[in-house]
C-alpha cells in the first residue's frame, strides 16, 4: 500500500453565519452609497450580535438616501437594535487619496490554479459548493469543511467531510451530504472503506447567526481568499470603497493571476502587489509562475488604473461578501 501523506482541508461558512451577517451589511452599505454617488469614500466596519448592530466607520460622499437602518434589518432581520456611529473620511487620508495615491500601505496576493474550473484549490471548491448545496434548502448558519487527500501518483481522495448548520437534522445532513458526495463522484482513499463524516458532531442545533454568536466584519479572510494553503496579505475587503487598495489591488491581482495562468498555460500563480499610503505605483509587482519568479508588465497598477480596467466603481459588492471574493465569476475571475 503506497503511503497517502499528503492532506488539504479548506472550509466555507454560510450567508447566515455572523461573521458574514456583519460583511454582508458593509458591503450592501457600500453598494448603496455607489449607487448613488460613484466618488463615495466609504469604509463600514459592522459588529452584531444579541439583538444588536452597532455600524461604524468612515463614509464621505454626496448621497443622501441611503438608509443604513433598512440595509441592517434587510440582511439581520427587524428584531436588531442598530446603532450608528459614522464620520467623513479623515482629510489627512483623503490628501493622498486625492492625488491618486492608494488609500493605505499593505501586500495583496493574487492566485489562480488549474485544478478546478473556478481557478481556486480543490478543497476549497469542494467546501464552498457543499456549503451552497446544503444552504440552498436550509438557509441558516452552518460551516462546512472537507479533506482531501493526495496519493503519490496525482490521485485525489476525500478524507472527510465536516458539516453543521442550524435547524438541519443530523439525519437530513448525512442525505445531503450523500447526495452532494454520489452527485460529484468523491470517493475515499483506497485503505479507506469510506469518507469520514462529521454531521452536526456537537448535536443538531437551532440558535444560531446574531442570536447564538457575535459576527465582526473582516473576519473571515482566509475563507474570502484562497483557503489556508495560499497566504493573504492581511487586509479585509467588505465594507471598502475601491480606492482601498487592499480590496481593489486583490482584485487586480486574481485578475493578473488567471491572466498569466491562461497565457503560460500553467499549473499554479502567485502575485503579489505592494503599496505605500498616498504612492500611487506599486511598490512590487511580481508573479510567480509554477515556481518562476518575473516582474509584472503590461498593466496599469495604480489604484485609479485598477478601478477603471475592473469597473469598480459599481454597486456590485453584496455579492462578493456571501462565499468568497474570488471563484464566483466576478469580474476579476475572468
Amino acid at each position: 500500500m503506497e503511503n497517502y501523506t499528503i492532506y488539504r482541508t479548506a472550509e466555507s461558512v454560510s450567508p447566515g453565519h455572523p461573521d458574514k451577517l456583519c460583511d454582508q451589511i458593509s458591503d450592501a452599505v457600500l453598494d448603496a452609497y455607489l449607487a448613488e454617488d460613484p466618488d463615495s469614500r466609504v469604509a463600514v466596519e459592522v459588529c452584531g450580535g444579541h439583538k444588536q448592530i452597532f455600524i461604524t466607520g468612515e463614509v464621505t460622499s454626496h448621497a443622501k438616501n441611503v438608509d443604513i437602518e433598512k440595509i441592517a434589518h434587510r440582511i439581520a432581520g427587524d428584531d436588531m437594535k442598530v446603532m450608528l456611529n459614522l464620520v467623513e473620511q479623515s482629510p489627512e487620508i483623503a490628501q493622498g487619496v486625492d492625488t491618486g495615491g492608494a488609500g493605505d500601505q499593505g501586500i495583496m496576493i493574487g492566485y489562480a490554479c488549474n485544478e478546478t474550473p473556478e481557478f481556486l484549490p480543490l478543497e476549497v471548491i469542494l467546501s464552498r459548493r457543499l456549503n451552497q448545496y446544503i444552504y440552498a434548502k436550509h438557509p441558516y448558519d452552518g460551516k462546512t469543511q472537507v479533506t482531501i487527500h493526495d496519493g503519490a501518483n496525482g490521485e485525489t481522495w476525500i478524507s472527510s467531510i465536516v458539516a453543521s448548520f442550524q435547524n438541519v437534522s443530523r439525519d437530513e445532513l448525512k442525505n445531503l451530504v450523500q447526495a452532494f458526495i454520489t452527485e460529484h463522484n468523491l470517493s475515499p482513499a483506497p485503505d479507506q472503506s469510506e469518507i469520514e463524516l462529521h454531521l452536526n458532531p456537537a448535536g443538531d442545533w437551532h440558535q444560531g447567526g446574531f442570536e447564538a454568536d457575535t459576527g465582526l466584519t473582516g473576519r473571515k479572510l482566509i475563507v474570502d481568499n484562497y483557503g489556508p494553503r495560499i497566504p493573504i496579505g492581511g487586509g479585509a475587503f467588505s465594507g471598502k470603497d475601491p480606492s482601498k487598495v487592499d480590496r481593489s489591488a486583490a482584485y487586480m491581482a486574481r485578475r493578473i493571476a488567471v491572466d498569466y495562468l491562461h497565457s503560460r498555460n500553467a499549473h499554479e500563480v502567485f502575485v503579489r502587489l505592494a503599496y505605500a499610503i498616498g504612492h500611487a505605483e506599486p511598490l512590487e509587482a511580481t508573479v510567480i509562475i509554477d515556481g518562476q519568479t518575473e516582474q509584472i508588465s503590461g498593466y496599469d497598477l495604480t489604484p485609479q488604473g485598477i478601478i477603471k480596467y475592473l469597473d469598480l466603481k459599481r454597486p456590485i459588492y453584496e455579492p462578493t461578501a456571501r462565499y468568497g471574493h474570488f471563484g464566483e465569476g466576478f469580474d476579476w475571475d475572468k
